[in-house]
């Protein structure tokens, strides 16, 4: 493997471009600083040890395999090279080209599909977002980032008590009022990913400051409708952020939605049409967990609305800047890691790659 160019940042050090030479392929290299800390040395691994289960999925970005020879370590994994969604999304702003509903579709059915798959095997994200989904050469959508993203988007986090950062902007009232998270809980996650694709990533609640939209959300409110959004798009983000998490949908309800409205090309790619996706619908299709409410209010108190949930209505902002933090979020995150880059790492240096058997 050889180290060509710095290709980003990321939570634990710098993220590279490599060639490997094995199969002439680009991949992304991601390192950790030198002076990391043994806790943080774990947590690096971790991401690694949970996307090795997860490596038979068109819409999961795949690892590929981890340089442990020599330090710092390395976890290589699948070049996605459009970066994130996120910030593919907000350059689609000051494109001339039409993001068109069909295209949205796409998006939206390809992290279900990704969802679906991660479901399937009883893990639960907790931090579904445009942030944690990334964009490949051909524009395919694939869910990616375990847990590593946190510092790179830290306006993104809330730091509440002693319950670390929290992406409160992505979640359920179960999990922000009792701390229970679920596949029911990415689902409302899910439902928040589909309303930033229809905004072109703007931030859920803007004008809201964190502490207002725990509040918000304990309250049963809910996003409100973007502009020009598709009807069915709209149906399926109301379904996702049911009150009740065992009425919210699952990612094969989705799915089975969303497929007559993509190309037949989904078919031939997908965890869902494949043998694996359908024997599990066979076996596990009618059985789902009953996933209980919000049972507590997480400290906060709120009303009992008779609607099943009361819409976001407040007063517009002006859009945040490209690269600008939200001032609204500014005090209540935590400082960004320090990122340096490892002094072991230079373009043109080859490293030895131990990789999984099934790439």
């Amino acid at each position: 493997m050889e180290i060509q160019r710095v290709a980003g940042q990321g939570t634990f050090g710098i993220v590279y471009l490599a060639l490997l030479k094995t199969n002439n392929t680009l991949v992304a290299v991601k390192t950790i600083n030198e002076n990391a800390t043994i806790q943080e040395r774990i947590s690096f691994l971790k991401e690694a040890s949970i996307m090795k289960q997860f490596s038979k999925c068109h819409h999961v970005v795949k690892l590929i395999g981890v340089v442990s020879r020599g330090q710092p370590p390395m976890v290589v994994m699948e070049f996605m090279e459009r970066g994130d969604l996120k910030q593919y999304l907000r350059s689609l702003r000051d494109s001339s080209q039409n993001f068109t509903s069909n295209e949205i579709y796409r998006m939206a059915i390809e992290i279900a599909d990704g969802l679906a798959y991660l479901s399937s095997r009883k893990y639960v994200h907790r931090d579904l977002a445009a942030r944690n989904c990334m964009v490949a050469t051909d524009r395919t959508v694939k869910i990616g980032d375990f847990g590593m993203t946190r510092d790179v988007y830290e306006t993104d986090y809330y730091k509440k008590g002693t319950r670390g950062m929290l992406p409160v902007r992505w979640m359920p009232p179960e999990s922000i009022a009792d701390g229970v998270f679920t596949t029911d809980s990415d689902i409302w996650s899910y439902g928040i990913v589909l309303w930033e694709i229809a905004t072109l990533a703007e931030q859920p609640y803007q004008g809201l400051a964190n502490e207002q939209v725990l509040q918000y959300v304990v309250s049963k409110g809910i996003l409100t409708r973007p502009e020009e959004c598709p009807n069915l798009l709209w149906d399926i983000m109301r379904r996702c952020w049911d009150w009740y998490p065992s009425k919210r949908p699952t990612c094969f309800e989705v799915i089975d939605r969303l497929q007559d409205h993509v190309g037949e090309d989904f078919k031939l790619i997908s965890y869902y049409h494949g043998r694996e996706g359908q024997e599990f619908l066979l076996t596990h299709g009618g059985v789902r967990t009953v996933n209980h409410p919000a049972l507590g209010t997480g400290g906060f108190q709120y009303e009992e609305h008779p609607s099943e949930n009361i819409p976001l209505n407040i007063p517009n902002r002006e859009e945040e800047r490209e690269g600008e933090e939200d001032p609204l979020n500014e005090p209540e995150c935590l400082p960004p890691s320090s990122l340096q880059q490892s002094s072991s790492s230079s373009d043109g240096e080859a490293f030895e790659l131990q990789l999984l058997k099934n790439y």
